[in-house]
């Protein structure tokens, strides 16, 4: 069975509320992004038009999905003003705050497969199955690929996101099943399988963040008491450990890979309050820093021994 408790010793010195604060967070701009959308489709207040891959705001700000119109343009689409527009703000955003800010923050699949991983931990539930988190490149690849072989954008019958988008704001439909088989997918076939190993959405928004700002900064990670309930709720969990246990390795504090979606869940789960939000030239408070990276270890040794006078 999973280990009990995920989170728990986070909640009983942190509250329950900051120990959360981060999760809530992106629930409440993931649920608002959709509700600008249904405000124009539901109560006739446009404040938001068009969809996802497309939008404008207020009738004046214009947001293109880079991923979509660079497959528009494989396709022959010539690109109007505005879409180029809202691609240049687009990229320019993502490549300050992290690409994959959109997998956490924005993309309501996010919702979907969070609940996924929740359940395997609630319910012990372990599957063999193994995919490459490298597929979601080839796939990605694939995305491109189509659009010039087909000429149209073959990537976006898929999508379950433009999917659970349009069946959110529009009705859902057959949408249900994809998003059911993207639940189910997450449940028992693979561990964090769509997002971090199948999306190709993902793929490139990590391309674009590659060398963003904002970063998850493990400064206090001389505290860490090895729980590893960080590792537990990280959909990237292979990115945290060069941060975290580095240290004798020279190396820094800040997790530098473009696949951390900055979800902040590392964050609200660690009772020590080893991670925070920094850039990416933060630095480790304190002077000393902890080789073992356990303060675990370090209590151990403190500790007099038996038989001292």
């Amino acid at each position: 069975m999973a280990r009990e408790g995920v989170g728990a010793e986070a909640i009983e010195k942190k509250g329950w509320l900051k120990a959360h604060r981060w999760l809530i967070s992106r629930r409440i701009s993931q649920i608002g992004i959709l509700a600008l959308f249904l405000a124009g489709t539901v109560g006739g207040v446009w404040i938001v038009k068009g969809n996802l891959a497309s939008s404008l705001t207020l009738d004046v700000l214009p947001l293109t999905d880079p991923h979509v119109l660079l497959q528009a343009i494989l396709a022959g689409v010539k690109p109007h003003k505005e879409a180029i527009i809202g691609v240049v703000l687009v990229v320019a955003f993502y490549m300050l705050v992290g690409g994959r800010v959109y997998c956490s923050w924005v993309c309501p699949v996010n919702m979907v497969t969070d609940a996924a991983s929740w359940l395997r931990r609630k319910f012990g539930i372990r599957s063999t199955s193994q995919i490459s988190r490298s597929t979601r490149y080839w796939v990605l690849g694939l995305t491109f690929l189509l659009p010039l072989i087909t000429g149209s954008i073959v990537w976006e019958l898929f999508n379950p996101v433009s999917m659970m988008f349009r069946g959110i704001v529009f009705g859902m439909g057959m949408a249900w099943i994809i998003i059911l088989g993207v639940f189910v997918f997450d449940l028992f076939v693979t561990k964090e399988g769509w997002c971090g190993r199948v999306c190709p959405v993902g793929a490139f928004y990590s391309l674009v963040g590659a060398k963003s700002l904002v970063r998850v900064v493990a400064d206090r990670r001389s505290e860490c008491d090895d729980c590893m309930d960080c590792f537990a709720v990280c959909p990237e969990s292979q990115v945290i450990k060069p941060a975290l246990k580095g240290a004798g390795k020279g190396i820094g504090p800040v997790i530098l890979s473009s696949n951390c979606t900055n979800c902040g869940r590392c964050i609200d789960v660690c009772a020590e309050e080893v991670f925070r939000f920094g850039t990416r030239f933060s630095k480790e408070k304190g002077d000393g820093i902890n080789t073992e990276g356990s303060l675990g270890k370090k209590r151990a040794a403190e500790k007099p021994s038996a038989n001292a006078a």
